[in-house]
């Protein structure tokens, strides 16, 4: 690769090349330890004498800016406390713009990002000590043989036909999802899913439902295309069908598994909620994001499954399932927004990286990903059965589980007052992390308690930290028995 330097007419060169130079390593543009090219060869380049480029050389030896090893070449030898370049401050015509996206909220980034204490309760997460990483090696192995064969050319934008293939044929057996490949969009994760959707159906002042308390992500990105959010609470049958806005153009929703408190969503209110969207004239994000493991129960339909006016699309995820940083998703498309969605995608970042999506469609096409599954569901289902011990026993008196039968997570809320900033901050002087339900609503929070994950903890590790939660709420709070009327509700639905 040359080293960038401008040489202007035929005039003071060595001065060009020295200021060049010197001004390079003093701004740290050439890093400390870099070599520069030889002599002979940056004369070569430049068309300079090799005279005038070994004296810029040896001034700046001179100035310590340089450090020559005989035999090896000359590299650069960076000042102490080298001044920071400065940029004009010129006034930005979009400094408006710039700066409400410095202050839009980016929720949960943080907790994801962060250094997890050694029992983390941290939602959307899986342990990846379970991933089948032989199985994996071999599906990548083969996709970079798939991949090579297409080098040089870029992938259809909605994503390889033989994963929106795989895809549906597994969105059918496991949710029971109608659609034909040509509906699936592969994505980069959940998110650009949600993203996709948003840019394509809203526009600044347009109305979009979410659930409250919800996934404050989702809320985040239509908030940032200008929309007005509007919470719409859930109680024990999930979201409140009847009390979404007139004049809503989309509607999100999380029916199987309710985000954060974890009840699934009625027949009733899905059937209410498909009507409602149809008289409105919306489209319905059904983010179906940790549904694949059911513990109890008959397994529900999909809401896409239910859908009989082509409004529901329905976004899934790989990132729970397997691993995160994998970032691959899709979204089922209503056949009226397929082309419109693919025109925004392939605008965003033409398509998805295709090694992926080749390791994918082989992991699905083999039956990994369904093995996976089953082996998944059975550790969860002991980590599960852990939690509901210890709420169900011993921190009843202070906190009852939302009934959830599905997913890696769960809600508990708090049965009398008590002051969760401050349990969260001794549980993490435990080496514990919790997580404040409160965080999950928009506005004033209707319950207080806990959102639990246990997806990333170990089952002994669960027994391990709850035993020094309850100490922890002893010293706090001291209860020596639950209340009869506590024991009893802890079963029950969310009030």
């Amino acid at each position: 690769m040359e080293l960038h330097i401008l040489i202007d007419g035929t005039r003071d060169l060595g001065g060009q090349l020295y200021r060049q130079l010197s001004e390079a390593i003093r701004s740290g543009r050439l890093a400390d330890g870099q070599q520069l090219p030889p002599s002979r060869l940056l004369a070569s380049q430049l068309g300079l004498s090799r005279k005038t480029v070994s004296d810029v050389y040896d001034k700046l030896g001179y100035e310590k800016l340089l450090a020559g090893k005989v035999g090896v070449g000359s590299f650069v030898q960076t000042p102490h406390a080298s001044p920071q370049r400065r940029h004009a401050s010129t006034p930005l015509a979009s400094a408006p713009r710039i700066a409400r996206w410095e202050t839009t909220p980016t929720p949960l980034r943080r907790a994801s990002q962060e250094m997890p204490a050694r029992y983390a309760f941290i939602g959307g997460r899986a342990t990846p000590s379970h991933f089948p990483q032989d199985e994996w090696r071999a599906c990548v192995l083969h996709a970079l043989r798939q991949d090579g064969q297409a080098r040089g050319r870029y992938a259809p934008v909605a994503g390889l036909p033989a994963l929106r293939t795989a895809i549906a044929g597994h969105a059918a057996f496991s949710r029971g999802i109608h659609c034909t490949p040509e509906q699936v969009v592969v994505t980069s994760g959940a998110q650009q899913a949600l993203y996709l959707l948003a840019h394509t159906l809203l526009e600044p002042g347009d109305t979009v439902a979410v659930e409250e308390p919800g996934y404050p992500v989702a809320r985040a990105v239509f908030a940032s295309m200008g929309a007005r959010v509007a919470g719409v609470a859930v109680d024990e049958d999930g979201l409140v069908a009847e009390q979404i806005p007139d004049g809503t153009r989309l509607i999100y929703v999380t029916p199987a598994h309710q985000f954060p408190l974890g009840m699934p969503m009625s027949m009733a209110r899905r059937h209410a909620l498909l009507e409602r969207a149809h008289q409105l004239g919306a489209i319905i994000i059904e983010d179906d994001y940790d549904s694949a493991f059911r513990y109890e129960g008959r397994p529900e339909d999909s809401l896409q499954s239910m859908d009989r006016y082509g409004i529901v699309a329905h976004v899934g995820s790989f990132s729970k399932i397997m691993l995160p940083e994998l970032r691959l998703g899709y979204v089922v498309l209503p056949q009226a927004i397929v082309a419109a969605v693919e025109t925004v995608k392939y605008l965003s970042d033409c398509h998805t990286a295709s090694l992926g999506q080749h390791a994918l469609a082989k992991f699905i096409g083999d039956g990994h990903l369904l093995r996976h599954i089953r082996r998944c569901h059975d550790i969860y289902a002991g980590r599960r059965e852990r939690l509901q011990h210890w709420f169900n026993g011993p921190l009843a008196p202070w906190f009852r589980l939302v009934p959830a039968s599905a997913g890696f997570h769960v809600a508990a809320l708090a049965q009398a007052p008590l002051d969760i900033a401050e349990l969260l901050r001794r549980a993490r002087l435990a080496d514990i992390s919790l997580y404040a339900l409160a965080s999950f609503y928009h506005g004033e929070a209707r319950h207080e308690g806990l959102f639990l994950g246990y997806g990333a903890i170990d089952k002994v590790d669960i027994d391990t930290a709850l035993a020094k939660v309850l100490a922890i709420l002893q010293d706090m709070t001291p209860i020596r028995t639950a209340p009869a009327h506590i024991s009893a509700a802890a079963s029950g639905s969310v009030p």
